[in-house]
């Protein structure tokens, strides 16, 4: 079965390593080429140097909030154009939501959330 990440980059930025080798594995089951960091200013590299098609992004990152994060890569860009983010976070309040949202992220999960949530997330925004 074909999955519209296969063959896609995706960055997945988490600083728990339970969930970043958990969506890792899965992404590269669905035949995803994947890199991976633990913190917002290696996101921002990580981001820049190998043009992702789709991030993961944590909200609540060491070094750089995954918010800030989203500013600096979303900068300059609309929904929808590249890079395409979707965060994830355990806070669920709307005021975090709305802010992402007003920086441009492309999809935004609570956690906790199952896998197909964000595979589906994922695969929306790859394919609008």
């Amino acid at each position: 079965m074909s999955s519209a990440l296969e063959g896609k980059n995706v960055l997945i930025v988490d600083d728990d390593p339970d969930i970043l080798s958990t969506i890792e594995k899965v992404l590269d089951d669905l035949g995803a080429i994947v890199a991976t960091a633990v913190d917002g200013n290696a996101a921002v590299a990580a981001a820049q140097t190998g043009q992702p098609d789709l991030i993961v992004l944590d909200a609540m990152l060491p070094k750089k909030s995954g918010f800030l994060v989203l500013e600096k890569l979303k900068r300059g860009h609309k929904r929808g154009e590249s890079p395409l983010v979707i965060m994830i976070t355990g806070n669920d309040g709307k005021r975090h939501q709305q802010w992402a949202e007003s920086l441009g992220v492309d999809g935004y999960i609570t956690k906790p959330f199952r896998m197909e949530r964000l595979i589906g997330a994922m695969e929306k925004v790859l394919v609008p």
